[in-house]
């Protein structure tokens, strides 16, 4: 299983990702889930994975191999967003009709291309997608209930990047918490929005310093407010 997380907000962009993958309890493995495409000062990609291993893995490989055959549509070519959502789409659709429905996999594509501002799509396996709005916010991939509450009640268009990633470890510390088929390391990548850079790419683990702290003083303030609720009076 896994657990993705992305946000389009008003100031950029924020990408979270476990790296665990199982095939039943004693075939544990991790493999990167978030990947970016970039071309400097002119578009970044980000492309986040969920379901299906062989599925997600070979639809990642045709769009890379497709950026380098300059006489076809790609990643690269493509003049908006929009495009780019539609490309990701019949790729994924195209291998599971290869491969089979039951080797199904789900997408979430977010960036920027220059002339358009930052835009995040959830793509289906069908190849159809969904875009993100004011409103909405944010998508999730994977095993998403237990890190959604978390979000839903701190994440708004105009928080700024650097609490919205709090928030998003938060919601996968949460999903950790709760779920063995989620695990650590954690992928993250900040994207302010009209940079067209990838530099602020983070590679988590249960070492990393500031993560082991938010995760501390999130379980304390848990357990904190918690005991500070009233006493239990159901009687009328």
């Amino acid at each position: 299983m896994t657990y993705c997380v992305a946000m389009r907000l008003s100031s950029g962009m924020i990408f979270v990702s476990d790296s665990r993958t199982n095939a039943g309890v004693d075939h544990i493995s991790s493999f990167r889930k978030l990947h970016v495409f970039q071309q400097d000062g002119e578009r970044t990609l980000v492309l986040q994975s969920a379901g299906n291993l062989a599925t997600t893995q070979s639809a990642l490989s045709l769009l890379r191999r497709g950026c380098e055959d300059a006489k076809r549509t790609n990643l690269m070519s493509c003049h908006t967003m929009y495009d780019v959502a539609l490309l990701v789409g019949e790729t994924l659709r195209g291998v599971i009709k290869r491969d089979g429905e039951e080797f199904g996999g789900t997408l979430m594509l977010g960036g920027q291309i220059k002339g358009e501002e930052p835009r995040l799509f959830q793509i289906y396996p069908q190849g159809n997608f969904i875009e993100s709005s004011i409103d909405t916010p944010y998508f999730q991939i994977g095993e998403s209930k237990y890190g959604k509450p978390i979000i839903d009640r701190v994440l708004r268009f105009d928080t700024p990047l650097d609490q919205a990633m709090q928030c998003a470890l938060i919601s996968m510390d949460s999903t950790l918490a709760s779920n063995i088929s989620v695990g650590l390391p954690l992928d993250v990548m900040i994207y302010p929005a009209d940079s067209f850079s990838s530099a602020q790419q983070y590679h988590l683990t249960d070492k990393h310093p500031y993560y082991s702290q938010i995760r501390q003083l999130w379980s304390a303030g848990l357990l904190s407010v918690f005991a500070q609720l009233p006493p239990l009076q159901l009687d009328d």
